[in-house]
């Protein structure tokens, strides 16, 4: 009996070994996501230069949508013959993520 009972505790230790699960701080990230609030505006609103990087960016471009935050970023829904895609630029025509 008590190597029965020695045998069900060592293979419930064995089993909690397993279980555990140890990081490193190298291992340990943090995410922190700010979401940014966008406001639509109309095509008009948006500065000449953001117009002039954008058809030099993508040639034949229709701008669809234009949004803009409190930072003067631009969030652009924009169209190349059946393609849809959604840029970023700043103030002065900067892509900040495409």
């Amino acid at each position: 009996m008590k190597k029965l009972i020695l045998s069900a505790v060592i293979v419930l230790g064995s089993f909690s070994i397993y279980a555990s699960n140890e990081t490193t701080p190298e291992q340990t990230k943090t995410v922190v996501s700010a979401q940014t609030e966008y406001i639509e505006v109309s095509a008009d609103a948006v500065p000449a230069a953001i117009k002039t990087a954008l058809q030099t960016a993508y040639p034949g471009a229709k701008l669809d949508k234009a949004f803009v935050n409190e930072k003067k970023e631009y969030k652009l829904e924009i169209s190349v013959g059946d393609q849809k895609a959604t840029v970023f630029s700043d103030v002065n025509g900067n892509w900040l993520k495409i």
